[in-house]
């Protein structure tokens, strides 16, 4: 977790949500790194899992990454959910519960779903209030950029 960590902590570079993920192989090896890339790259798909799921995929020559963990940051969403089933991670691993779009227990269960072939593992909530404590920050951050608050000008301007 602490690589998906320092994944996350480069996002807001180019003002994406600060999400880090990392697909390592059964040995432990790291496979692929991603972190959001959604804002720089125009692409609603660039989800640190994503990206990180593209580069392990590439890393082993094939899109089936059994044996694979996937951490990552925050709980996935639905797409990224989808990704870990069809790529067929072995266990997914996150920190922050995304009470708003959370596909692996949260809102949704996507990856328990008995319907579909493939089911990993899941351990939830690890590093869990530092992984929470850096989304809060980015977006205590861009609230007080988008009100002005601290900012003397744009408190006369109000």
């Amino acid at each position: 977790m602490g690589l998906a960590l320092d994944e996350a902590r480069l996002a807001p570079e180019h003002d994406d949500v600060p999400v880090g993920a990392v697909v390592l192989a059964a040995d432990g090896a790291v496979l692929g790194v991603g972190h959001n890339t959604r804002e720089r790259d125009g692409d609603p798909t660039a989800h640190a899992e994503v990206i990180a799921l593209r580069a392990a995929a590439q890393a082993v020559g094939s899109w089936r990454l059994a044996g694979a963990t996937l951490a990552v940051t925050l709980e996935p969403c639905t797409m990224c959910a989808g990704a870990l089933v069809l790529a067929r991670v072995d266990r997914v691993v996150y920190g922050a519960v995304d009470d708003k779009a959370g596909a692996v227990g949260s809102l949704w269960d996507v990856v328990r779903d008995r319907r579909l072939n493939h089911r990993p593992e899941v351990i939830a909530g690890i590093r869990a209030e530092e992984c929470g404590a850096l989304l809060a920050e980015f977006f205590a951050a861009r609230r007080r950029i988008r009100t002005g608050a601290g900012d003397p000008a744009a408190a006369a301007v109000r």
